[in-house]
């Protein structure tokens, strides 16, 4: 196989797909392992209604109305009861309502007197216990509440999801983005990498979007027990695609790739500006200035990839995971508003009681009236919910799968190097 560029004796080391393909996937296990728990307090604070509001509608409830018996509860909100100091017995309807159903009494037991105003503080504080006032209250509050272990809920499809999408997506980039073959690999460095990046943004994320929706509800979903939450998950998303057809499982795609399409573009952008202005650096501390005035922009290109190619492995490390945090970063608090949209459209369960000519709920319309239903109810604020627990995600996760894909490729062009010298050894 040829050089990538075609440039004879300057040419920048080839490395085959398969090689690309186990580098995009290196860094696939230690990126997900790492941020999962990040990813799912995001998903809980964005899909958690105000604690102010939360907390009023319970105390204002006619828990007399809400009384119920064990008898009367399905296996899976059996499973999920729990009983605490204030009260004799608090029941959770599948962690799918933000109050809990408290029952002050239970039959052939005399209520005490006040059980009622009992029962509501019962309620309050079990709201409490599930409404997550920061990052760290949430990491903290989930760890106590449902175990450890919930923290890495939806790990499973993450890494479902996470290989065949790195491959696509990273593979996918460097093709289009420097492949001769490819339409944008002669477009200038100003808008290249937003091109390229958006293109192969959109393949992967359309790929993998139903096991995408499948981890937003595992996360999404309250209590500890693994068995109970699944069964929500996949008794939801079963309903859905009764009602609606197998495209439901694209639920949310359109809001997905408003998010990702750009993230990916301004992600590229920022990431090829940043690492290029710390090669053009090294250059210049090393003599060999790439300046404007002596190389065009698809021959400056060449050659700043070439000099990445002779780099260490630690300049390579340390450049990749530098520009890739910042660019990541940024990108990540830029795109927030859609990442919320996206995030309430996944989890939203269809109402079976809804009113036949009843307008359609806000999460069943499109991302413009989604995201302006959310800034009329919840502000300003509400549209960049969980901004810290995804930045905190998502810039170590990109800094971390650049990198690795980066060393892993640099790491290749090596053992190719010197299995072609040895090759040339041999034949003469």
């Amino acid at each position: 196989m040829g050089a990538e560029d075609g440039d004879g004796g300057n040419a920048i080391p080839d490395i085959t797909a398969g090689q690309k393909m186990v580098s995009a996937m290196s860094g696939s296990l230690l990126t997900s392992l790492l941020v999962t728990p990040l990813d799912v307090v995001r998903v809980r604070l964005q899909s958690q209604s105000s604690t102010k509001a939360t907390t009023t509608t319970v105390r204002n409830v006619d828990f007399s109305r809400l009384m119920r018996t064990t008898t009367s509860l399905t296996p899976v909100q059996s499973a999920e009861l729990g009983v605490t100091a204030c009260c004799r017995e608090v029941f959770f309807a599948g962690g799918s309502i933000d109050y809990c159903l408290a029952v002050p009494k239970l039959e052939g037991i005399p209520a005490p007197s006040g059980s009622s105003a009992a029962a509501a503080d019962c309620a309050v504080e079990e709201v409490q216990r599930k409404t997550y006032n920061s990052t760290i209250d949430g990491l903290r509050k989930i760890a106590r509440n449902e175990g450890f272990t919930t923290l890495w809920r939806g790990l499973s499809p993450t890494l479902v999801m996470t290989i065949p999408a790195n491959i696509i997506y990273f593979t996918g980039y460097d093709w289009l983005r420097f492949n001769p073959v490819s339409p944008f690999s002669g477009f200038s460095d100003d808008y290249a990498p937003l091109i390229a990046g958006s293109a192969a943004r959109l393949v992967a994320a359309t790929a993998v979007s139903p096991i995408e929706l499948i981890r937003t509800r595992m996360q999404a979903a309250h209590g500890g027990s693994t068995t109970n939450h699944l069964v929500e998950t996949f008794n939801g998303i079963r309903s859905m695609v009764a009602s609606h057809g197998y495209t439901s499982l694209w639920r949310g795609l359109t809001l997905t790739l408003w998010r990702d399409v750009p993230f990916s573009g301004l992600y590229w952008w920022g990431y090829e500006s940043i690492r290029s202005r710390l090669t053009d650096l090294r250059e210049e501390r090393q003599g060999r200035p790439l300046t404007r005035d002596t190389l065009d922009s698809l021959e400056r290109t060449r050659a700043r990839r070439r000099s990445q190619s002779r780099e260490k492995h630690t300049e390579t490390f340390l450049d990749s995971f530098t520009a890739g945090a910042i660019s990541g970063a940024l990108a990540s608090v830029l795109t927030m508003p859609f990442d919320v949209g996206k995030t309430r459209t996944q989890i939203y369960h269809n109402s079976p009681h809804r009113v036949a000519g009843a307008a359609p709920a806000p999460e069943e319309q499109n991302m413009i009236r989604l995201l302006w239903h959310i800034f009329k109810t919840e502000g300003f604020p509400g549209l960049w919910r969980g901004w810290i627990p995804r930045t905190l995600k998502v810039a170590p996760a990109c800094a971390i799968m650049i990198s690795s894909y980066e060393v892993g490729k640099r790491a290749f062009r090596g053992i190719n190097e010197r299995a072609r010298e040895e090759s040339f050894a041999r034949k003469n």
